[in-house]
């Protein structure tokens, strides 16, 4: 079964942060320059939250809040559900489905160790199901082969 380490030795563990003073529009730039959804706010090496493109549109765009003078802090989501890099992916999957978030921090003994999104997790799925299928045909291939080969 694939787990979430599995899934951050192929992606790698880099992650993008914001201090919680920073202004939305501030933060928005940070992912834009990364190319990123979503941004974990960080202080003193702590992990305070995480800030999406979702909550900018529903909590300031809809409510019709100004990005410029609005801190992330104040908007990003606190009740943080985290997982460790020994879980399953479709336990990941799960999560993000019944409680309809996009990333999952990693964390182990209270070290953040990555971030995952749900691309990573589907991409994740669809590449082991890709080898599974692979090694099935490989099977299948040389098992015709050394039927036909002892007739």
């Amino acid at each position: 079964m694939l787990t979430v380490s599995d899934l951050l030795s192929r992606k790698g563990n880099k992650t993008v942060s914001v201090h919680p003073n920073y202004t939305v529009y501030q933060a928005l730039h940070v992912m834009a320059d990364y190319d990123v959804g979503a941004v974990l706010v960080i202080e003193n090496h702590a992990l305070l939250g995480v800030f999406s493109e979702r909550d900018y549109a529903r909590k300031l765009v809809l409510q019709g809040q100004n990005e410029q003078n609005t801190f992330v802090g104040n908007v990003m989501v606190k009740d943080l559900t985290v997982v460790t890099p020994e879980d399953k992916v479709e336990e990941c999957m799960q999560l993000m489905t019944d409680r309809h978030i996009r990333h999952l921090p990693v964390v182990k003994n209270g070290k953040l160790l990555g971030l995952i999104s749900i691309g990573d997790v589907v991409k994740g799925i669809i590449d082991q199901q890709r080898d599974t299928i692979n090694d099935l045909e490989s099977y299948i291939a040389g098992g015709y082969l050394s039927r036909n080969r002892v007739q």
